[in-house]
């Protein structure tokens, strides 16, 4: 490939990490904020520990393994931290009720990488109003960034949704500009954030897009969907989808013999995914699939032989988690965006409070994080909030990815009014 692109409750189930690590308007702050002592720090966050995006609960499993190593090590700046992360199912509501409780009754300093694009929206509003950090969150809708005066105690990480899905746009235009485009999409604005960013990327060759089909997450399948798409005539699919449903498309495409150029979105793009795709669909269900990245990839096993972050994530994972799957790339998803969170807490110092925080997050320049992909800069002012904005394009050859190209910075579309 030739174009500049490669880029998850009814109970609730308390994962609870009791860990050490030292190291609107936004309302006043002070020493005495929650959630801070002379010897801890309480962080609390929520991840999908069950429900239709569990797979991502290995998230909160990762950061809790990498706070447990820092902790292990002295922690940051004296003080250690007790980060209790719930399984709200993938569940506005749950999560609104979770954060709440932890906010009001667990006095915690800061939510941390609450994860889903529908479960930050509902709990967002609260937390501004409050002046409570709202950390990282684990998704990439662009409102993260572009809705910051609104809402100044919430900040993203990752990519923006709409920025790779530009990519993807791109590349299409480059490679095939011919192209007759099939979506599949979450609905909700997860998905319809891919969308603004695929249309915004087409211009004015938007009809380019033949159809569009959504799923629910309660759904069972998308069998239909795929039909639908497949009958459309749609010789390009992109998929801008939740792992469980993104592994039934490549696998129903597979089985309908429906073998279109295939754009994978990468929240869904890890390895064991790849790979259980593979399986129930055969190698043709995955092969040539483009997607992109931004960091390292714990499955690429050659590539990464001799990286010392890569040394250091598996002998966190060997110490902290060995009975999990050291290739699923949401366990390094939740180490590297810890890293972050522990910067940010190293840099604020000794005086700790939430403003500080926010005044560390919405400065940074982290250079060094050991699991970002070779030349990825994590990197904010108060003005921007989209903290990764690099990606690099990956082709799936049959057992891993393997990135074309160059780094490409999304930064100007990220900025660009959405």
């Amino acid at each position: 490939m030739t174009s500049p692109l490669r880029k998850a409750a009814a109970g609730i189930v308390a994962a609870a990490f009791t860990l050490t690590v030292t190291g609107s308007t936004i309302a006043p702050a002070s020493a005495a904020d929650p959630g801070v002592s002379d010897t801890e720090i309480v962080l609390g966050g929520t991840h999908p520990y069950s429900g239709p995006a569990s797979a991502y609960g290995n998230i909160g499993k990762g950061i809790g393994a990498y706070f447990s190593y820092i902790n292990d090590k002295g922690g940051v700046n004296g003080r250690k931290i007790r980060y209790i992360d719930k399984d709200d199912g993938y569940s506005p509501p749950q999560a609104v009720q979770l954060v709440h409780q932890m906010v009001e009754q667990d006095k915690v300093f800061a939510i941390f990488d609450t994860l889903g694009t529908a479960v930050n929206t509902a709990i967002r509003p609260y937390l501004n109003q409050l002046g409570v950090p709202h950390m990282f969150v684990a998704t990439g809708a662009s409102t993260w960034g572009h809705d910051y005066q609104k809402f100044p105690w919430t900040i993203g990480w990752q990519p923006d949704y709409q920025a790779e899905a530009i990519l993807y746009a791109q590349d299409v235009l480059q490679t095939n500009p011919k192209a007759k485009i099939g979506v599949l999409y979450q609905n909700d604005d997860y998905g319809e954030d891919y969308n603004a960013g695929l249309k915004r990327g087409l211009g004015k060759h938007s009809d380019m897009i033949v159809k569009m089909a959504s799923y629910e997450t309660s759904d069972p399948s998308v069998g239909s969907q795929i039909s639908t798409l497949k009958a459309s005539g749609a010789d390009t699919f992109m998929i801008f989808a939740t792992p469980k449903f993104a592994i039934q498309a490549l696998v129903l495409a597979a089985q309908q013999s429906w073998h279109p150029k295939i754009y994978l979105n990468n929240v869904s793009n890890a390895i064991p995914y790849m790979n259980a795709a593979a399986k129930a669909g055969g190698q043709v269900a995955v092969n040539g699939v483009i997607t992109t990245i931004y960091l390292k990839d714990p499955a690429n096993h050659a590539r990464y032989a001799g990286d010392a972050g890569m040394k250091l994530y598996n002998e966190i994972m060997t110490k902290y988690l060995p009975s999990a799957d050291k290739d699923d790339g949401n366990y390094l998803y939740g180490v590297s965006i810890a890293y972050t969170m522990c910067d940010v807490l190293r840099r604020a110092g000794k005086d700790l409070t939430r403003k500080k925080v926010m005044d560390i997050a919405t400065n940074l320049n982290e250079r060094d994080n050991p699991w970002a992909y070779p030349g990825v800069v994590i990197r904010t002012s108060p003005n921007f909030r989209y903290p990764i904005t690099q990606m690099i394009a990956a082709k799936w050859l049959g057992t891993d990815w393997s990135p074309s190209g160059l780094l490409v910075d999304t930064r100007s579309m990220s900025m660009a009014e959405k």
